[in-house]
């Protein structure tokens, strides 16, 4: 939440008691609706509603895994969205795919720093709802948040591209608020201030060059 910084399951639960789920992991809608083989979080506090959830929402393709790290799911579900913009941008500049690569493995350790900040556990990070989703959206145009990043690094601007979206890229409003709970929570996420910045606007090459130059430390 923007004015808060809490993540969603936070929220609902400053309103109701009622116990929260999240689904979330490497899913895109289309794959789904036709029956192609999907795995996903099912992360839930209470072990007996996420148990009976898992059941009831489990199919020959569709197979959930039980989690009780909420936290985890939601910040890997919402972090890969803001690292897929800027996989999109690589590819739209023409950057390569040794800088792709390089941008999922320092994007995941980002989520890590700030999921583990947060309270996430590492293992649930490294699972399907945070890696697993990281790797999807990061290397398709289907994905709607590379696709925005594929116009930024093809020159286009943000602000025009997102005002004649059809869809909705979650990333863009994420962004900026994830800027600001890692500042907040004192977390370095580089890769994340870095796309907040070709949000409002900021050229890519300034914006690559002022990534690559930053100073060298130990992975």
């Amino acid at each position: 939440e923007a004015r808060t910084l809490k993540l969603m399951a936070e929220v609902v639960a400053d309103v109701t008691d009622a116990p929260v789920a999240v689904l979330s992991g490497p899913t895109f809608a289309g794959e789904v609706a036709r029956g192609l083989p999907t795995a996903v979080t099912l992360a839930c506090a209470d072990e007996a509603i996420g148990a009976a959830l898992v059941r009831r929402l489990a199919r020959p393709a569709f197979r959930p895994y039980l989690s009780d790290d909420v936290k985890g799911a939601e910040i890997g579900g919402a972090v890969k969205n803001v690292l897929a913009i800027a996989c999109g941008v690589v590819e739209g500049a023409g950057l390569g795919l040794n800088a792709r690569a390089a941008l999922i493995a320092r994007g995941f350790a980002e989520m890590t720093r700030f999921g583990l900040a947060r309270g996430a556990r590492a293992e649930t990070l490294a699972g399907l709802s945070g890696l697993g989703d990281l790797v999807l959206t990061c290397s398709s145009a289907d994905s709607r948040n590379f696709a925005l990043g594929l116009g930024i690094g093809r020159g286009e601007r943000a602000a025009a591209l997102l005002a004649t979206a059809r869809t909705v890229a979650e990333g863009a409003a994420t962004a900026p608020v994830l800027v600001a709970a890692a500042k907040a929570a004192g977390v370095d996420m580089p890769i994340a201030a870095a796309v907040a910045a070709l949000l409002a606007g900021a050229p890519v090459s300034e914006t690559v060059s002022a990534l690559l130059a930053r100073p060298l430390r130990a992975e």
